[in-house]
């Protein structure tokens, strides 16, 4: 997996990071028990901080995303429950929504808008 971080971003690059693994999963390019690159090994591969990888590894283990195994390092391991995700995506289309009412985007653009998403996601597009 090619991870992506914006270093001119103002997005913090523990939140890229998290993002990118997020994206390699819903893609479908990371797969429960697959093993992601150890802190250091991964920190090398993009350039940035050890603690800033172990920060993004940490908030991944915390939303369920991961696990921290002693032998293989991170793990992907999906045991977010979906009650919980779909609170989470509500709270975050929410902020989503508002900033495109705000330009004058329609109800069947949003619409438009998350099919396509969700097909590009989902194999389905």
């Amino acid at each position: 997996m090619i991870l992506k971080i914006d270093f001119n971003s103002e997005e913090a690059l523990y939140i890229q990071l998290c993002n990118q693994i997020i994206m390699g999963i819903a893609t479908d390019m990371l797969r429960e028990g697959d093993s992601l690159p150890s802190v250091r090994q991964l920190a090398d591969e993009i350039g940035i901080n050890m603690h800033t990888v172990n920060k993004a590894y940490s908030v991944l283990r915390q939303e369920g995303f991961l696990r921290l195994d002693r032998r293989r390092g991170a793990v992907v391991a999906l045991n977010m429950d979906k009650l919980r995700a779909l609170n989470e995506m509500k709270q975050n289309l929410g902020i989503i929504i508002a900033r495109g009412i705000c330009q004058d985007v329609g109800r069947d653009e949003v619409h438009a808008l998350v099919d396509e998403v969700f097909d590009e996601f989902s194999g389905q597009g």
